[in-house]
């Protein structure tokens, strides 16, 4: 599936997607359910993406507290540091460098194993012997990827706070408890809940949009390339949005 090149090849197949979007939740509940095969997508999603998350998650709590640190005691606001750099890694960079993570990884391997498929006549060969393609395919996909995210997400978070704790006692002396009491006591259930249902929109639009990329790839091994790069870049493109939505609902409903 190319990149749009237009204002009306974009609206096209933003409308294509939602007809898949559609098929997704017309078919995704419905008997025979694919248990094996969405177990084993949550484990290469969740379980397979635990090293890749978890070193970018401690890289960026050290990297934002050893940045932020200079300026807060400038200022001599350093007592502010574990709530800036919580506030922060919990609400906006934890999701969307997650989500990015997952996007790369998983996105593009959906992207080029569904398109691959596509060239080969596998997905045609499964619907002649009687499976669904699309639910043993894409729906187990979607719902992994829903899943995982958010719970990548948590771990991101815990380790990126770890980091920054690290961060933090580099030229000085705060103990654990002090310092997740900082977080803790200024964090609000207001303020969670956002960046806790916003990982669950990432991972549904990851899932779906490599899924419709590779699913529907041109029928030729250039496809497959462009199936897993154009899934990538799309789902990516899609988190920066969604998350855009979810701070302007935010902060209508007054939960910034």
């Amino acid at each position: 599936m190319p990149y749009p090149v237009s204002v009306t090849s974009l609206l096209a197949e933003t409308g294509t997607v939602a007809r898949f979007a559609g098929r997704f939740f017309r078919e995704g509940f419905r008997p025979r359910y694919e248990v094996p095969e969405f177990f084993y997508q949550c484990y290469a999603v969740g379980y397979q993406s635990l090293p890749l998350v978890g070193i970018t998650g401690f890289i960026m709590g050290l990297v934002l507290t050893l940045r932020l640190r200079p300026t807060m005691v400038q200022f001599g606001a350093e007592s502010w540091i574990p709530v800036m750099v919580g506030l922060t890694i919990i609400q906006e960079l934890s999701p969307i460098i997650t989500g990015l993570m997952v996007a790369g990884k998983v996105g593009s391997n959906i992207g080029a194993e569904l398109s691959s498929m596509r060239v080969t006549e596998q997905i045609d060969a499964m619907d002649v012997s009687g499976t669904n393609p699309f639910k043993y395919l894409v729906v187990t996909r979607v719902l992994a990827t829903t899943l995982m995210v958010p719970v990548l997400t948590l771990l991101a978070d815990a380790i990126g706070l770890f980091s920054a704790y690290v961060g933090v006692n580099m030229r000085g002396s705060t103990s654990l408890l002090l310092f997740a009491n900082h977080i803790l006591n200024s964090l609000t259930f207001g303020q969670l809940l956002p960046a806790v249902i916003k990982t669950f929109f990432f991972g549904f639009a990851i899932g779906l949009i490599s899924c419709y990329k590779g699913y529907y790839a041109s029928n030729d091994t250039a496809g497959v390339g462009r199936a897993a790069n154009s899934a990538v870049v799309a789902s990516s493109l899609a988190i920066f949005l969604l998350d855009l939505v979810a701070v302007l609902v935010s902060t209508a409903l007054g939960l910034i």
